[in-house]
């Protein structure tokens, strides 16, 4: 029988999870994917947290006890998504260890109210670090303007980082340059350079879906053929760039000192529209040293009938840029596509986030008066946060 996710890792290609419960940590249920489904990596975001804390009565033990510390909520949600990660990175950890440190890692978000604030971001990943305590943690930091420079400086203090809501090319330029002089400093503040992992997250799915927004409008023949076509394009060209990076003098100064390099990782790889093939964004997204984060369905929908080919990337830049000037001939402005992602990624998981808390709030409330489940007092926020988010 194939066994097509392995394939897809042989191919340089390290499936992870996006996605994480309690449920899931406690039936074995990560576990199994990573032994049978060659699962080497866990994402989170503010949505998933939300709906986890509502599907499952697993939490009502810890939400008592907050609640009869009296704890506030910002310190019970970062109790409870520190709890999930610190027992995932335990589950991974075969993964990291047995990748020398490259893979097996699992991300969990800075306060995505922080975007905009550098030193208060630094402040939270160096928090976060701290509460799971686990070398195979990553911490996941905004691409915004105000994020290069925290992503630098958690770097330098020899933190793990996974840079989020990357969907510019110019962005993720300036993403790896935050990288390797975060590098640079974390080597001259004496931290061990092959112990510091990275990825950046390039988002995909969500740029078809704005862009394709825009061609409907326009309307034109023309125009319609290029639907569903920018994202794996933008995509292409992201990895271009991160060769170029990659094979500098600059970068090959860091890897003798022992650093591993900052991995593309092609995030939000679920299919929105019907009318595309359900794993486009994997069988498309093919080359080596890339991660691509999916949800279970992806994962198990691969599985059973993704066509694992050769390197789909390299070679397909002229073809790429092709697709960029066809979309500025029929009046798709890509930098307001880019900028427009940004801010609405921000806004989501801000609102996300608020709806965990007001969630966790609700569960505090039920656990302190002992009426109904903890949990289920957070289900209508997790709801409104899974809409507010959307599936990333």
């Amino acid at each position: 029988m194939t066994d097509r996710l392995s394939e897809l890792t042989a191919k340089g290609v390290a499936v992870w999870l996006d996605d994480l419960s309690r449920v899931r940590l406690s039936t074995g249920g990560l576990d199994q994917l990573r032994r049978e489904k060659h699962v080497a990596g866990v994402t989170t975001n503010p949505t998933i947290f939300a709906k986890a804390l509502s599907d499952a009565d697993e939490y009502n033990w810890q939400l008592r006890d907050l609640a009869m510390r009296g704890v506030d909520v910002e310190e019970a949600v970062r109790m409870l998504t520190t709890y999930d990660v610190r027992w995932a990175c335990d589950v991974m950890r075969p993964s990291y260890d047995g990748s020398a440190g490259v893979d097996g890692r699992v991300s969990i978000e800075v306060d995505p109210r922080l975007a905009h604030e550098s030193e208060r971001t630094v402040a939270e990943a160096k928090a976060l670090w701290w509460l799971v305590d686990r070398p195979n943690l990553f911490i996941k930091i905004p691409a915004t303007e105000a994020g290069l420079p925290a992503i630098t400086a958690t770097l330098a203090e020899g933190i793990s980082v996974n840079v989020t809501l990357i969907f510019g090319l110019d962005r993720y330029s300036a993403v790896m340059d935050a990288f390797l002089a975060g590098l640079e400093q974390a080597k001259a503040n004496g931290h061990d350079l092959s112990t510091i992992g990275s990825v950046a997250s390039f988002f995909v799915s969500r740029v078809d879906s704005q862009v394709d927004k825009r061609l409907e409008k326009i309307g034109s023949d023309q125009a319609k053929a290029l639907r569903g076509k920018a994202a794996i394009a933008n995509a292409q060209l992201a990895y271009e760039r991160y060769g170029q990076v990659f094979s500098s003098d600059r970068w090959q100064a860091l890897a003798d000192a022992g650093a591993h390099p900052q991995r593309p990782l092609w995030a939000s790889t679920s299919t929105k529209n019907p009318d595309y093939r359900d794993v486009i964004y994997v069988e498309e997204l093919i080359a080596p040293g890339t991660v691509n984060t999916m949800p279970e369905s992806v994962i198990h929908a691969y599985a059973d009938h993704g066509e694992t080919r050769d390197d789909t990337i390299t070679g397909s830049y002229d073809a790429a840029r092709q697709v960029f000037a066809d979309l500025e001939s029929v009046g798709v402005d890509m930098a307001d596509v880019i900028a427009t992602l940004e801010r609405e990624g921000v806004e989501k998981f801000e609102t996300s986030w608020q709806q965990l808390i007001d969630g966790v709030r609700k569960s505090l409330k039920a656990a302190a008066t002992g009426k109904g489940s903890p949990n289920a007092a957070a289900k209508g926020n997790a709801k409104a946060a899974e809409q507010a988010g959307g599936n990333a």
